[in-house]
């Protein structure tokens, strides 16, 4: 019961979050610089002050800002969320279409990033001034310090002259099969690169904060009697120690979903990943306001739905708060 109200809480922000990154983003989108009538016109080759003006009626651009958030707020209630202005189609049918290869590209990462840098601070904690650990901790300041954009640029490079063994560029090769097993193992060659360029610096990040909760936790008082008992080490370490190393990490990660999907925006910009990143990235461009809010919208969703789940994974490591008070 205790945690079927704590969902309803929860699900009543989130609504009113919602709402509230909607009108924000509106406001600010449309306050400032660029027309995207000109933007257009631009596109088609250039059109006289007459097109231009009919381009903005058409697209309501002559209303006033409180009116256009009126009638843009009237059709997201129903779902409505409007015609980009570049391709021409459903703003919702160009997300649907993206959200996969984003979602890939995301989830792989956070797994990635969390399973070995984890592992990794795990490692380097059993004996914190070996040179094992002292290596742990260089190679996570060096990933944790280097651009987004500068390591993929560098595994481009690597991967795509110096040694050709797996793709850079998009998510599927067009001569391989779309269906099946071949096209599952396209997809994922396809996404190691951008997978690990992405997870990089969050694994710098795991491995620093599983190594300093790791060394707390192999010396207080629970690890001395488990290992008092006479339970092997591997015991000790992953049924004892392990569990409570991984609630901040677990916290952490929650909170830095959203900037997995800043990082994708660069990513999938370097790799041509076919995601909301780079569809983000062309309607900043073009200025297209119905794409930009929509992405923007669902991406806050997608943010929502992560910190939730973080919150039920939480409850679930850590029992004082599945118990609640009492």
């Amino acid at each position: 019961m205790n945690l079927l109200i704590h969902m309803t809480k929860q699900a009543a922000n989130a609504i009113g979050l919602l709402l509230a990154v909607l009108i924000l983003n509106f406001c600010l989108i449309h306050l400032a610089p660029g027309d995207p009538a000109l933007v257009i016109a631009g596109e088609m080759g250039g059109a006289s002050a007459d097109v231009i003006a009919a381009l903005r009626v058409k697209y309501g651009l002559d209303q006033s800002l409180l009116h256009q958030l009126w009638t843009y707020m009237s059709k997201v209630v129903t779902g409505d969320f409007g015609y980009s202005y570049y391709f021409n189609e459903p703003v919702v049918n160009l997300i649907g279409q993206r959200v996969p290869a984003t979602l890939y590209l995301v989830i792989s990462a956070l797994v990635l990033s969390i399973f070995i840098g984890t592992l990794l601070g795990v490692i380097s904690a059993r004996k914190p001034n070996g040179w094992l650990s002292q290596g742990v901790t260089v190679i996570s300041l060096a990933g944790y310090a280097a651009p987004v954009f500068w390591t993929g640029l560098m595994l481009l490079l690597l991967f795509g002259s110096v040694w050709p063994i797996l793709p850079v560029s998009g998510m599927s090769d067009v001569a391989r099969p779309k269906s099946g097993l071949a096209h599952l193992v396209d997809v994922v060659q396809h996404l190691i690169l951008p997978s690990i360029t992405l997870a990089l610096v969050f694994i710098a990040q795991y491995s620093r904060l599983a190594r300093v909760n790791m060394i707390d936790a192999l010396t207080a008082d629970y690890v001395r009697t488990a290992r008092a008992k006479g339970l092997p080490e591997f015991i000790v370490i992953g049924k004892h120690a392990l569990r409570n190393t991984l609630i901040p990490i677990v916290t952490v990660a929650g909170l830095q979903f959203g900037h997995l999907f800043a990082g994708a925006v660069l990513v999938e910009t370097v790799f041509s990943w076919p995601g909301m990143g780079r569809l983000v990235y062309e309607s900043i461009l073009r200025r297209d306001y119905p794409t930009l809010l929509a992405v923007l919208f669902f991406s806050a969703v997608l943010v929502m739905t992560a910190n939730i789940i973080t919150d039920l994974v939480y409850r679930l490591i850590d029992p004082r708060i599945r118990s609640g008070p009492r």
